[in-house]
């Protein structure tokens, strides 16, 4: 189905085949190291417009690819494709920019993307590229791609606010979006266009990220892509070293407030630095350190009294509204879930203990096993057929393993588990798949099923109809140090909220409490 020819780039030499003059096809510019990825209707005419082009005069070899069946829709989403699989493939550094990336939607397309692994192969088969699709789907560098193509709702945030900085740089940006709309890849694609932009080729941009895991997997990710830098990646305190242009925040709710922290010395030590004094928070030193803050935020996911909470996030934005423009963008498009909007609601309405009927969902298992043996082997079972899968629970066990790993956290039936072994990178770790991650491992990550333990942090009163939360089975103390009883409920159930919309496929819950256990049967089905 797929025919691919080498051409000789440097010498211009490329075949007289005819649909090298008049098909659409696809083609890939290679030197040994890089490649760079198009599509054209007249790839000889393409193919001169490269090679008078500096930037292009690094390649010598191009790879063209022919089907009878393409038409020039089925092109630019397999330009699209390719981009992204070869940049997560890493046998080759992708020098495309990424400005034309969006999802794209044709007669037909089904049939083509399953045609596409067939594809695939043929590169494969040609040294073109080496992991298969599903290997790189399961990749950070696959998930975190600023090649990612951008559905309806992204795609006018991101156009809208490069319009924006282009027209006024001294403004606030301020993008909402539930767990799985997007807020991570919005974020990284807006740095990857600025970066590429020779509008702002002049201006200092940084990516902050809050989650010291996240964090690390992103420096990681950026080495990889051409036009990032690890660098470019900051935590909070970096920011008090310099000014920046524009600042994009990946989850801000993540940032801190100076009090029921372990790293006090070190968050005062970045308030002097700035000359502000501890009643700042995280967020103020990013208001103060640029001229542009591009802010994404979700308040369900503020998961503890640290935080910035809604409501001093918008007492802050409000002032900030006197000092330079605002601009507001919502991301409505539930992305990483299969189960959708009407799952991510459903979560929510579980844990607020106000659900009126049970829901089911195409395509996506919402499944309580009341049997620990049995959740803990499919889990194992699930991890070997489509990998990426993990157990996670809320703070409901002490962390006694932290300082002595010859002994286990949690026992449930028989079975005993650790805690996360580390935070920075855990859910890619080798043996993730035998512990328990908490919400600071996994907040931020897709897994494709989602293994959640209930603990007994948390409950039910049958008699009031209500979920109810017991702060002695809490063991996140910086958690709880602070916390009266609704503000410490809201932030239990924000962490089941979060842990509970990780799972792409499905979330399987195990549920420690009878009375929850019982009210949750009701809505959910029982294995």
């Amino acid at each position: 189905m797929f025919k691919i020819t080498e051409g000789d780039f440097k010498n211009q030499i490329y075949g007289d085949e005819s649909y090298l003059s008049n098909w659409p096809m696809l083609y890939i510019l290679e030197n040994g190291k890089q490649v760079y990825i198009g599509e054209s209707n007249h790839v000889k005419n393409r193919m001169s417009q490269h090679h008078s082009s500096l930037d292009k005069r690094i390649f010598d070899k191009v790879y063209f690819i022919y089907s009878s069946k393409f038409n020039q829709s089925v092109t630019f989403d397999y330009e699209s494709k390719l981009i992204q699989y070869i940049v997560a493939d890493e046998l080759y550094e992708v020098r495309n920019k990424n400005a034309g990336m969006a999802d794209k939607e044709y007669y037909g397309k089904k049939e083509y993307d399953e045609k596409f692994q067939v594809l695939w192969r043929s590169l494969q088969r040609e040294k073109l590229v080496k992991h298969s699709l599903e290997e790189l789907e399961n990749s950070d560098l696959f998930k975190y791609s600023p090649f990612k193509e951008l559905n309806s709702d992204q795609r006018t945030a991101v156009e809208e606010i490069i319009t924006s900085l282009k027209q006024e740089e001294n403004q606030t940006v301020v993008v909402n979006g539930m767990p799985g709309s997007g807020k991570t890849i919005v974020a990284i694609f807006l740095l990857k266009y600025l970066k590429d932009s020779e509008a702002f080729k002049n201006k200092k941009i940084g990516f902050v990220v809050p989650q010291t895991s996240l964090r690390k997997t992103l420096k990681g990710i950026f080495k990889s892509i051409y036009g990032l830098k690890s660098s470019d990646v900051l935590s909070p305190s970096d920011v008090t070293k310099q000014f920046y242009d524009i600042l994009l925040v990946d989850e801000a709710h993540r940032l801190h407030q100076y009090k029921n922290i372990s790293y006090r010395g070190a968050f005062k030590a970045s308030c002097e630095r700035i000359g502000l004094t501890t009643e700042y928070d995280e967020l103020d030193w990013i208001l103060h350190q640029c001229k542009c803050p591009v802010l994404f935020y979700d308040e369900m996911q503020v998961v503890g009294p640290s935080g910035i909470d809604v409501k001093r996030f918008r007492t802050k934005m409000k002032m900030e509204q006197a000092k330079r423009l605002m601009n507001y963008y919502n991301l409505l498009t539930q992305m990483r879930v299969k189960g959708g909007n009407d799952y991510i609601a459903y979560v929510q309405d579980i844990l607020s203990g106000e659900v009126s009927r049970k829901r089911n969902f195409l395509n996506y298992d919402l499944i309580l096993m009341k049997d620990f043996v049995k959740f803990n082997d499919l889990m194992c079972r699930k991890e070997k057929e489509v990998g990426l899968v993990r157990m996670a629970a809320g703070y409901a066990w002490e962390w006694i393993s932290k300082n002595d790993k010859s002994v286990y956290d949690i026992e449930i039936q028989g079975i005993k588990k650790q805690w996360n072994h580390c935070t920075e990178g855990w859910v890619h770790s080798e043996n993730a798949i035998n512990e328990i991650g908490c919400i600071h491992s996994i907040q931020g990550y897709d897994l494709n099923y989602a293994f959640i333990i209930l603990g007994n942090e948390i409950g039910y009163d049958p008699d009031k109809k209500r979920i109810i939360i017991r702060a002695e089975n809490y063991y996140d103390q910086n958690g709880k140090k602070t916390a009266g009883y609704e503000e410490l409920k809201e932030y239990i159930q924000h962490i089941y909220y979060v842990l509970m919309t990780r799972g792409i496929r499905g979330t399987y819950l195990y549920i420690c409490d009878p009375d929850l256990r019982g009210y949750i049967s009701q809505y959910v089905d029982t294995e």
